[in-house]
């Protein structure tokens, strides 16, 4: 029997929202959602909660156990048909009986793809595509790691209105409100990995650790960017009690006796080559973040970091939270130099989000058009 689109959008819009409670806790995996529907009511819905757990499909078809029989699921991302740590969705669903599948991107994954069309094999009705883009958005982050083997990389700052991140002699406490800084938190818990270089490190000695109220959330794996190594023992981001590691890049010259004491439990010193403007590859730290199954990278700065990310287009995404106070032509730029001639090559953002955050704003957007991703 026909199904009305519709019906079928008000069914995925359902499971993307399922799909989002899994944010920031599902890397190296995607976050997916999953809705079983049945004589037009809804009698299974699921989630995938973390990598190694039970996906979506399988856990919206168990609450629908027998009522499963004869209806219809939506999912967010084309069922899997591969075994990996879970067994194959597409197997679960030709056993639980399902008749119609309705999904929403196909997946990426070369390994675990090829559900849709084992189902149609397998004599269900699949429709394909229903807000695609939307469920692409969703996993834009998974989506770049599985077709370059690195992580999504979102650039945040807290800026004045003219651009700055700090006065000239370093102070940036702080430059927005309260709710801007509560958004920062929720964004670390929802990123696999925090970066920063070593002057943000030797200016401001941060935790780079979530703190929300109630104490939850995760920390990220805090990631720094020092060539030489000038990262103090005693800093908060070595000398730490969080269970998230800390990894230190630095450069092939960097000297041994200062990597012996850094090194401790949680610490890891990692070195890379050097670009020809002596700066460190970053293309090598994304590679071996990605390798590592990180998947979501928020970059805090400073303006020399965000500049090289932004000079080397290996940035995806910016968050600026942007206060109403004005520094000055003498404070810390947001964004380190470009060597732009023509503002025909300036970075823009695209798929453009501004929210109110008390006094503040947040501007967030793509680097790049949504069709670009993943490339």
């Amino acid at each position: 029997m026909a199904v009305d689109l519709s019906t079928d959008q008000a069914y995925m819009k359902m499971a993307l929202g399922l799909a989002r409670r899994g944010l920031g806790r599902t890397s190296p995996n995607p976050c997916v959602g999953a809705v079983v529907v049945k004589g037009g009511q809804v009698v299974g819905k699921g989630w995938h909660r973390r990598a190694g757990e039970p996906h979506a499909e399988i856990n919206a078809l168990s609450a629908a156990g027998e009522l499963a029989r004869g209806g219809t699921i939506y999912v967010t991302l084309e069922p899997c048909n591969h075994h990996g740590r879970t067994p194959p969705c597409s197997k679960a669903i030709l056993a639980a009986g399902i008749s119609r599948v309705v999904y929403g991107m196909a997946d990426p994954n070369p390994m675990a793809g090829g559900g849709g069309a084992c189902l149609a094999g397998g004599g269900l009705e699949v429709v394909a595509g229903v807000l695609a883009d939307d469920c692409r958005r969703l996993n834009l982050s998974f989506s770049k790691r599985v077709n370059t083997g690195r992580p999504w990389v979102l650039l945040k700052a807290a800026v004045s209105l003219d651009g700055r991140i700090a006065t000239a002699s370093g102070r940036s406490k702080w430059i927005t409100g309260e709710q801007a800084r509560h958004l920062v938190h929720r964004l670390r818990d929802r990123n696999d990995a925090i970066l920063v270089g070593s002057g943000t490190v030797l200016a401001d000695d941060p935790s780079l650790t979530t703190r929300l109220p109630g104490g939850v959330g995760r920390d990220p794996l805090r990631v720094i960017l020092d060539r030489h190594l000038t990262t103090p023992p005693a800093a908060k981001v070595v000398a730490h009690n969080s269970p998230a590691a800390t990894w230190i890049f630095c450069g092939p010259e960097a000297e041994a006796d200062k990597e012996q004491r850094l090194q401790r439990p949680g610490v890891e010193i990692r070195r890379v080559g050097l670009e020809a403007d002596g700066t460190l590859r970053l293309g090598e730290v994304l590679d071996q973040l990605g390798q590592a199954g990180i998947t979501t990278l928020l970059v805090e700065g400073g303006g020399r970091v965000h500049g090289s990310f932004l000079r080397l287009e290996l940035a995806d995404e910016v968050a600026f939270f942007i206060a109403p106070l004005l520094i000055g032509g003498d404070g810390m730029a947001v964004v380190g130099e470009l060597g732009l001639t023509d503002l025909g090559r300036a970075p823009r953002l695209h798929e453009i989000e501004r929210r109110r955050c008390g006094e503040d704003f947040l501007i967030r957007g793509l680097l790049r058009p949504l069709t670009g991703q993943g490339s």
